[in-house]
């Protein structure tokens, strides 16, 4: 029988060396940590969908180009007709298709720091070399840094989030047009954060043959069902086509996104709910002393505080679960994230730091 290898022998370096994408249980807790929606569907939508559960054929593979669910993403979000749309389950898997595809030697994928950490996860899964460009200490856009790396690297794809996560900041448009106009690559803004920002670049996909759009469901209320999308033009699209995997979007995504798209005021109606208690976590946040909060255009909001990592570890103490950022980049020293819950999640989460400081001062 030959030695066999260990993992250590077989598995790339680069891989040994990564952390898993921690997801900490959140069981029994007040979960603001994963900027989810807080607000189940009304019932009647419910019944609606364990109807169309009940008669789903789940013996047959589900429809490979999801044709009738793009037409009512077409329709939802006004989609032209000169465009296409490409399928992932969630943004990750559309993050990994691009970065496969573009994974030639000397190939570079670009984005600014800090940013959503699938971006460098992923260029690392691809073994593409990753060049995240600082952001200024106020989480804008160093534009003069990035026409420069950009000069320097060549990058063959730049992920910029738009808002930025986990900054919940809108990047300055005319710069991101400037970095669009600039790059020789292909540009990908990814407006996860779009329901709660009322602002977006798919006015500007007509305009540079570059420009990609990627969306995703999670963020309004389906991040159960882990449906993202890519917009873009046809002659990008048929060649990242190529890389998704066959049936990523399984049938019961399909069926559910499709009758939840055709009650899209719903969907509105909590996005407003989210940004109207946004608003009011946002001012509490601002009154309270020791604390920087940074505006947010996300249904998140990042703030600074002293001791930001013994705080996080107390509201866990009160079953109250947020992010912790402090040491995951040093723009983020002492920095935590809050996801805006319900009225009442909120009410306890700002009941209970209050408290915290009270005692830690």
């Amino acid at each position: 029988m030959p030695n066999t290898h260990t993992p250590e022998q077989i598995i790339r370096a680069e891989i040994l060396a990564l952390s898993a994408y921690h997801v900490p249980p959140a069981a029994g807790m007040i979960k603001l940590d994963a900027m989810e929606n807080p607000y189940p569907l009304p019932s009647a939508l419910r019944d609606e969908i364990a109807q169309l559960a009940l008669h789903a054929p789940v013996n047959r593979y589900p429809d490979a180009s999801a044709a009738s669910l793009k037409e009512t993403l077409r329709q939802t979000l006004g989609i032209s007709d000169n465009l296409d749309i490409l399928l992932g389950n969630g943004s990750d898997e559309i993050i990994q298709i691009i970065a496969m595809a573009i994974a030639k030697p000397g190939a570079v994928l670009m984005s600014v720091e800090p940013a959503f950490v699938m971006f460098r996860m992923i260029a690392t899964f691809a073994n593409i070399p990753y060049v995240g460009v600082p952001l200024k200490n106020d989480f804008t856009l160093d534009l003069d840094a990035m026409l420069a790396a950009i000069a320097k690297h060549q990058p063959a794809v730049i992920f910029l989030a738009y808002p930025n996560n986990p900054t919940g900041n809108l990047f300055n448009r005319a710069a991101i047009l400037s970095i669009i106009q600039a790059t020789p690559g292909i540009i990908v803004i990814d407006e996860a954060y779009q329901a709660f920002a009322e602002d977006s670049f798919i006015d500007q996909l007509g305009h540079y043959p570059n420009l990609l759009l990627m969306r995703t469901l999670s963020k309004s209320g389906l991040a159960g069902l882990r449906l993202g999308l890519l917009i873009g033009r046809p002659e990008w699209l048929k060649q990242l086509e190529k890389v998704r995997l066959p049936y990523n979007i399984g049938i019961m995504t399909q069926l559910i996104a499709e009758k939840v798209l055709h009650h899209t005021p719903v969907l509105s109606e909590q996005a407003q709910a989210i940004k109207s208690e946004r608003a009011k976590m946002s001012a509490f946040l601002g009154t309270m002393r020791g604390i920087t909060v940074y505006p947010s255009n996300a249904n998140f909001i990042l703030f600074r505080v002293n001791a930001a990592s013994q705080i996080f570890q107390a509201l866990k103490q009160h079953n109250i679960l947020i992010k912790n950022l402090d040491g995951t980049h040093p723009l983020l020293e002492n920095c935590l994230r809050e996801t805006v819950g319900t009225p009442d999640e909120n009410s306890q989460f700002c009941a209970t730091l209050r408290t915290i400081l009270s005692e830690t001062v």
